[in-house]
């Protein structure tokens, strides 16, 4: 009989030393890593960021207040203590790929429009019709060329 190998998806699976982003609770936009899954519904998690206020404690969290990232920490051992976690987390450099995630970068500006005032809503509108306005001349130049030629 031919052996035959099935793959599951690869990076939306609960699994321990997977990133996960919190979206409920004190700890919102926070990440953290599972380091132990208790039951179907619940994991613990350690969060240790050199960040001012990003470090997550080691705590059990329902996994219906988490976002599972594509990020993983490879070969963590299951319940590593704090100073293992923040080791690795270190040495694989989490928090610099979550930030050059388009994700995160995504997130970032939209609590930053979030957070413009009306005259700062007034200045991105006129600005975004400027270069709308310089886009469509330019176009315009393009298909005159065509034309002529």
């Amino acid at each position: 009989m031919a052996e035959i190998e099935i793959k599951a998806s690869q990076w939306r699976l609960v699994e321990v030393g997977r990133v996960v982003l919190f979206t409920h609770g004190p700890f919102t936009g926070r990440l953290a890593a599972i380091v132990e899954i208790i039951d179907h519904k619940r994991a613990l998690v350690d969060g240790p960021s050199k960040k001012e206020n990003a470090s997550v404690p080691r705590q059990s969290v329902s996994l219906n207040y988490l976002i599972i990232t594509p990020i993983v920490i490879p070969k963590l051992p299951r319940q590593a203590g704090r100073g293992a976690v923040a080791k690795a987390w270190e040495k694989e450099e989490v928090e610099q790929q979550w930030d050059e995630s388009a994700w995160a970068k995504r997130r970032e500006q939209r609590e930053k429009r979030r957070n413009l005032s009306d005259f700062d809503r007034f200045k991105v509108l006129k600005l975004k019709k400027q270069a709308r306005f310089e886009v469509r001349k330019a176009h315009a130049k393009v298909r005159a060329a065509a034309k002529s030629s």
